[in-house]
């Protein structure tokens, strides 16, 4: 899977996807986890840990975590702790670099005392050590240098911390599921749950009774499945088993215009699309609540649409976040969205089934505006504001935030009432869901991909979508929630 995925841990837990969803339909799960990590490695050596032993045992956890995980979990990021071993514990590390100056300037700055010199070279005591990095700052041959695990380093809030065995453990009172402790760990020691199981129920149903089961897919697709074409893609899920594939961005259209119009009566509005994004400000910011947009996420508002025109139907959201996972099961959905996975979990549901995209005939997506589409890229969100207060001549200062770090930095800055800006658009991943931490593959070529099928689209305004929101009730039934 050369072509699909960034990284190894990928592929491994693409491979686990697959078998388990083979099974799944087989009706074989029953020795799933002691068969697969047999299957992926069957001896006698394993090129991945020290053993096949260990790595099997590994791999059991992550068939686990493929079907479903820990139930009592609320988070859908779990730790693997037997694959969480490899890391360095000692922060402040002296490398062969220190020339064994006579100044000795990082033991006199060394408010511990943990550094000492041992033959000529600068020895740090970890049990000493503060981690305050006044040594790295005071070395003139920078010959100290700070190791701090992936995870740990990937989580710009503080959310992981390491326990007493030496392992990453998550907190979940201050843990907004971006998922970006899951793709930065080498060893793939933190990962999603996923529901396949689920949606191999939903559509196994399906074939019984009929009912109808739509996919609603994330604009950041375009970008992901690159030796097929997107139209390709849509006509394999169809393939799976669903009645009809419908774009997210329908709902970002819709989202678009009510954020619009709340921000009118209130004057200073945070988006409410990126569900991290909505969970970073309840947790850490409880006073800038009253400013999340009431409007609900793209992913909300396009299912809720499809079931007021299919009330039997089911709903199934296929995208780049791990934090959609979160999302669907919140009580303030109301059922909308009846299962999630990832384009990850897609890809293997693909290969499991048998389904070769790149062989398939295309089939055309017009659902939504180009604005919509642009939901997917960082800073979308506010071109499509400032079309839109443009043409209904008002004024907005928006802000659009990439990634926690600058997430973080401007919710401080607006929580002491210095933040100039009046419509803040915050998202995450970096760069946008069009990197989020399901992705096939993340790269500066996917907004380049984004803008491309922005241009393609048919409608270059929101008021198509608008109108399939009128006419099939939304404005009445928004008012009964």
């Amino acid at each position: 899977m050369d072509r699909v995925f960034d990284t190894k841990i990928q592929e491994l837990k693409y491979q686990v996807l697959r078998e388990v969803i083979k099974r799944a339909y087989d009706g074989d799960l029953t020795t799933a986890v002691y068969e697969i990590p047999r299957v992926i490695v069957p001896g006698p050596k394993s090129d991945m840990r020290c053993c096949i032993y260990k790595e099997r045992a590994v791999l059991e956890e992550r068939v686990k975590l493929a079907m479903g995980g820990d139930k009592n979990n609320p988070n859908v990021i779990e730790t693997l702790p037997i694959a969480c071993d490899e890391c360095p514990i000692d922060r402040y590390f002296v490398t062969p670099a220190c020339r064994g100056c006579i100044n000795h300037k990082c033991m006199e700055v060394c408010p511990a005392g943990a550094i000492s010199i041992q033959n000529m070279h600068a020895v740090i005591d970890p049990e000493k050590c503060k981690h305050c990095g006044l040594c790295a700052k005071a070395c003139p041959y920078r010959a100290i240098i700070e190791l701090t695990r992936p995870c740990v380093t990937s989580c710009k809030i503080g959310a992981i911390k390491i326990d007493d065995d030496g392992k990453a453990v998550i907190d979940n009172s201050k843990c907004v599921m971006c998922g970006a402790c899951a793709y930065s760990c080498p060893f793939g020691a933190i990962a999603d749950k996923s529901y396949v199981l689920q949606l191999v129920d939903i559509l196994k149903e399906s074939e019984k009774t009929g009912r109808k089961v739509y996919a609603l897919i994330a604009p950041a697709i375009v970008s992901q499945f690159k030796y097929a074409k997107i139209e390709q893609i849509v006509e394999g899920i169809k393939e799976l088993g669903f009645h009809n594939v419908i774009e997210t961005a329908l709902g970002a259209d819709i989202t678009l215009y009510k954020d619009t119009q709340e921000f009118k009566q209130k004057g200073r509005l945070t988006t409410s699309c990126c569900p991290s994004f909505v969970m970073y400000i309840e947790k850490h910011f409880p006073k800038l609540v009253q400013y999340i947009s009431d409007a609900p996420s793209p992913m909300i508002e396009a299912a809720r649409l499809i079931k007021r025109t299919s009330p039997d139907s089911k709903v199934v959201f296929i995208g780049p976040c791990s934090s959609k996972k979160y999302e669907f099961r919140l009580e303030k959905t109301g059922g909308a969205v009846d299962c999630v996975i990832s384009f990850e979990e897609l890809q293997a549901f693909l290969d499991a089934r048998g389904i070769d995209v790149s062989s398939l005939p295309e089939h055309p997506l017009n659902n939504a505006s180009k604005w919509g589409r642009l939901f997917a890229k960082s800073g979308g969100i506010c071109e499509g504001v400032k079309n839109l207060a443009a043409k209904e001549e008002f004024e907005v200062c928006p802000l659009f935030l990439s990634g926690l770090e600058q997430i973080k930095i401007a919710m401080l800055r607006m929580n002491a009432g210095k933040l100039p800006e009046n419509f803040i658009e915050g998202m995450a991943c970096e760069g946008g869901c069009l990197n989020g931490a399901l992705t096939l593959h993340h790269g500066d070529k996917n907004v380049r991909d984004v803008d491309r099928y922005s241009m393609e689209a048919k409608e270059t305004e929101i008021t198509g979508s608008l109108d399939l929101y009128k006419m099939t009730g939304g404005e009445e039934a928004d008012k009964e929630l």
